[in-house]
């Protein structure tokens, strides 16, 4: 039950990113549940790698090298999933950006509305 709420949730995420961020366009509820399938198979397997990769340039930059890794898995996933859009590295990198953030707004939501 919790992995289908996680999904709920990660869809959400991904339509509410898509009003906010010019250049990211995600077609139909169902175009995002099938990308927050993608991206959750994506940061299971792949992210893992790329981080460790990138861990030197990520240490230099405190981190911040995240989200353009964030940015190459959403771009990855829009690859994969028809109907998710990004129009270049901007969009990219500011949808990475605002999808954390609502990602984790949308799970303390979610944890706060469990708790009563």
């Amino acid at each position: 039950m919790n992995l289908l709420i996680a999904l709920l949730l990660n869809a959400a995420a991904l339509i509410i990113t898509a009003y906010i961020v010019p250049g990211f366009r995600v077609d139909s509820f169902a175009t995002a549940i099938l990308a927050a399938i993608i991206l959750g198979v994506i940061n299971t397997f792949i992210k893992p790698i790329l981080l460790l990769l990138t861990l030197p340039l990520n240490i230099l930059t405190l981190g911040l090298f995240t989200f353009v890794i964030n940015a190459v898995i959403l771009w990855l996933a829009a690859a994969i999933v028809p109907g998710l859009t990004i129009e270049g590295v901007l969009p990219a990198i500011l949808a990475a950006i605002v999808l954390s953030v609502v990602s984790t707004v949308l799970s303390m939501l979610a944890k706060d509305v469990a708790k009563k």
